[in-house]
């Protein structure tokens, strides 16, 4: 043990220097070898499928299935503000009137059928028809019923 007390630094450096010598070997023993190979260009091999993806490159871009413009086009003639309606805000909005919806009397006709078309057609809204529970309150809405609108659903 004494011997230990007066030359632990060169204890120290023996410990230290066979971890390095092994992280050495280790390092040296990971290397990754490359074989050379006279096949060719790889690029040859995947030629048939570069022209099959040429085609989908080429291919003409389907429309999108739900456009949404920044701005809601302000109500028209025959349409009611939709953003009355709470959870139903601008781009939403815009995107009903791009499916022709501009008016509380028309949600508040929807059916069961009628709201899964809309909703499937929202994009990233769906499901919003039935969770803010817009036909009820475009119901209210339509029938020009304020009061019984904020009883139920707050201030407008």
């Amino acid at each position: 043990m004494e011997f230990f007390q007066g030359h632990w630094w060169w204890a120290l450096a023996a410990i230290v220097a066979f971890a390095l010598l092994a992280w050495w070997i280790g390092l040296r023993s990971r290397r990754t070898r490359v074989e050379r190979t006279s096949r060719g260009d790889v690029l040859d091999e995947g030629a048939e499928r570069a022209r099959r993806n040429q085609a989908l490159i080429d291919a003409p871009l389907k429309a999108e299935t739900s456009p949404a413009p920044a701005r809601a086009p302000p109500p028209t003639a025959g349409g009611d503000d939709l953003t009355r309606i709470k959870g139903l805000g601008p781009k939403i909005a815009a995107l009903l009137g791009s499916l022709g919806v501009t008016s509380f009397a028309q949600i508040a006709a929807w059916d069961e059928a009628e709201i899964d078309r809309i909703d499937a057609q929202l994009g990233d809204f769906a499901g919003r028809i039935r969770r803010d529970n817009w036909v009820e309150q475009a119901k209210f809405l339509a029938a020009n019923d304020i009061e019984g609108f904020e009883a139920k659903f707050g201030a407008v």
